[in-house]
């Protein structure tokens, strides 16, 4: 999971400037751009192809629709959009602005065994924090993650593989260029209305940028989500990382909030939107006092 950046202590993150004598720079981000826009692509066009396939048939709920999506490893197909704005970044109190492209999709191995693939591509715009208007946009790292999951689990869902980074990053102010790899486990738990799970991994950086930092990331996401009729839902799912790189006292953000969400219908297609805040009650220097999300799911159910 990608998480805003945040400079240490004292340092500023500089606007991207052109200037003479960076036609090389120019030239990888350029490739850096279109290696992920190709590699979402690729993504979003196999689901086009699932799209005709997987249209709901009216037997499978709004209710039971929200419990499949509320797990990161279920069975379902989907496409999210998920946009975090995080304020009160530095002393001029800016706003950090992540859009998560996030597609996921479970493949059937065998009649025990799912492989369920997981990739997010972080869109963002970063301010520079010594300035009241200047912002750096464009791609931060993508992450790519595979879950081996058992195929018929019960109340219980579990699953667990590598995950990768991707240097995408245009440019030195949206994040490492760093080429990470770690473990990543998620395990979810259904009762009655009730859905309730952990999702956590850690990355390590091995190859990249020499002139850049060393990256050793960890995220723990649980999701507490109680589900109504009709498809409405209450959830809290806050994200949970420290950079293990960072300053004693600057290493963790930890929020706390939630919000509310509903699944829906537009003719045959369903769709899952839910508005969320969180407060940072730990959080680095500088770093966002608090956040709110606004997320917009695709569902492909079979």
């Amino acid at each position: 999971m990608v998480t805003p950046v945040t400079p240490s202590r004292g340092e500023r993150v500089a606007p991207y400037i052109h200037s003479a004598g960076t036609h090389a720079d120019c030239w990888a981000t350029s490739k850096r751009s279109a290696s992920a826009l190709a590699l979402m692509a690729a993504v979003l066009l196999s689901l086009t192809g699932i799209s005709v396939e997987a249209r709901a048939t009216g037997q499978e709920s709004a209710t039971e629709l929200a419990k499949e999506s509320e797990n990161p490893i279920s069975e379902l197909r989907r496409v999210t959009f998920q946009n975090n704005m995080n304020f009160g970044i530095g002393p001029n109190h800016r706003t950090n602005n992540e859009l998560k492209i996030l597609p996921i999709i479970p493949v059937k191995l065998n009649d025990n065994w799912n492989l369920v693939t997981r990739t997010i591509l972080p869109v963002l715009k970063q301010p520079t924090l010594s300035t009241t208007d200047d912002d750096t946009w464009g791609l931060g790292a993508s992450q790519f993650s595979a879950f081996l999951s058992p195929a018929h689990s019960g109340s219980w869902t579990w699953g667990a593989g590598p995950i990768f980074q991707l240097p995408t990053t245009t440019d030195d102010a949206l994040g490492s260029r760093k080429w990470g790899v770690g473990p990543t486990a998620s395990v979810f738990f259904i009762e009655g209305p009730w859905v309730l799970g952990l999702l956590t991994n850690n990355v390590w950086s091995f190859a990249g940028s020499q002139d850049r930092s060393s990256v050793s990331q960890f995220l723990a996401q649980y999701s507490i989500n109680y589900n109504f009729d009709e498809g409405w839902y209450l959830t809290s799912s806050p994200i949970i990382t420290a950079n293990w790189e960072g300053k004693n006292g600057d290493k963790w953000t930890v929020p706390l909030g939630g919000g509310i969400g509903k699944v829906f219908r537009i003719g045959n297609q369903f769709f899952n939107g839910s508005l969320q805040a969180y407060s940072n009650v730990v959080r680095p220097d500088p770093g966002p006092d608090w956040t709110l999300r606004i997320q917009f799911t695709i569902l492909f159910p079979r």
